[in-house]
């Protein structure tokens, strides 16, 4: 059941333009198709897209490794921006007009995408909707991990691997501002350079340094937190640069999924490894998660302390180069679908 008709509701086309992904492979499997538009079921919005960001889980999605949870879009797109056009039965808090931002499941490449309406943020007022169509995804996945999960304070530090990537850019900039001296890796000088600049005390371009003794010796003998998203080749590294009672959070394995692990340091030292995955949680746990950054985070982003980084627009067919860009570890910050140009 559906709430009456609005205005705009009224106008919702029964077929859309969507990303589909014609089968596992490269970028070149994308294409852009009329599908149909969907209808919000209970606790639903329907959004009018203007944006959406582009993340590396839609490229493992693409490549037949990531399947969407059940009952979600297979569409690729994990965050969007946009005005929400229909609300579902039980949608209270939000109404047909509200410029606002969400996270996802899936179905974010396509001019209407439907969010749990817990799931939905609004828009600062300082952002565009393409700035903001790049936070949820990146948002909600630092605050759980970083804080919720590394459990960072004040005066501690902060490790990100990856610092120039979406995931990057957000935690340095998050961390500064929750009280925390933060370090970085990159792999190049621009993108250290870039760290920097965000509010990074120290980026290490790895590819010329080894973080591990340059950080023991910038520290004073390690980090509290490091946020991870390499994985197994940095295993051991990591392990070594903690402190005493440090926390590893790993979200990503691009250095693979496997590393050796010194059990003696995880217990001389107390350490805590711990790691996770965003998009299959209910949104009743990521309705917890968009309280905090309610709370938290936006007052930061209304003010301008903390701004998304975002390297380049595209079009909505041109997602195929996007994914191409992303994975070829070419992109600063993040990359945007232009969805309805119109409409920002």
């Amino acid at each position: 059941m559906v709430k009456a008709p609005s205005n705009l509701s009224l106008n919702i086309p029964q077929q859309m333009r969507g990303v589909v992904i014609s089968a596992p492979g490269g970028p070149e499997v994308l294409r852009l198709k009329d599908v149909p538009t969907p209808r919000p079921g209970t606790g639903e919005v329907l959004i009018k897209v203007a944006a959406a960001g582009v993340n590396r889980p839609d490229c493992l999605q693409r490549r037949g490794i990531y399947p969407p949870p059940p009952g979600a879009s297979e569409l690729p797109g994990l965050e969007v921006a946009g005005t929400i056009v229909q609300c579902g039965d039980g949608v209270e808090s939000l109404q047909s007009g509200d410029r606002v931002c969400a996270l996802v499941a899936g179905g974010g490449y396509a001019e209407y995408c439907l969010a749990p309406a817990v799931q939905c943020l609004p828009v600062p007022t300082s952002l565009t909707l393409a700035q903001a169509a790049t936070l949820p995804e990146t948002f909600f996945t630092v605050w759980s991990n970083v804080f919720d999960r590394g459990k960072l304070v004040a005066n501690e530090t902060l490790l990100v691997h990856g610092g120039a990537s979406g995931i990057g850019t957000t935690a340095i900039q998050m961390g500064r501002a929750m009280g925390a001296t933060v370090y970085a890796t990159a792999g190049s000088d621009a993108k250290a350079k870039l760290c920097e600049a965000l509010g990074a005390a120290r980026c290490i371009n790895y590819k010329r340094e080894n973080f591990l003794d340059e950080l023991k010796a910038e520290t004073s003998g390690g980090v509290d937190v490091i946020l991870d998203i390499v994985g197994g080749s940095h295993l051991e590294q990591n392990i070594k640069l903690l402190n005493t009672d440090g926390r590893l959070v790993v979200i990503g394995i691009l250095g693979g999924a496997k590393g050796t692990l010194n059990l003696g340091l995880v217990l001389s030292k107390r350490l805590v490894i711990t790691g996770s995955t965003l998009r299959a949680r209910p949104p009743a746990e990521k309705q917890l998660i968009a309280d905090q950054l309610r709370k938290h985070i936006w007052p930061l982003l209304e003010h301008g302390t903390i701004k998304p980084v975002v390297q380049r627009h595209f079009g909505l067919a041109d997602a195929a180069e996007a994914h191409r860009l992303l994975e070829a570890n070419q992109a600063e910050g993040k990359l945007v679908l232009m969805v309805n140009a119109d409409h920002e």
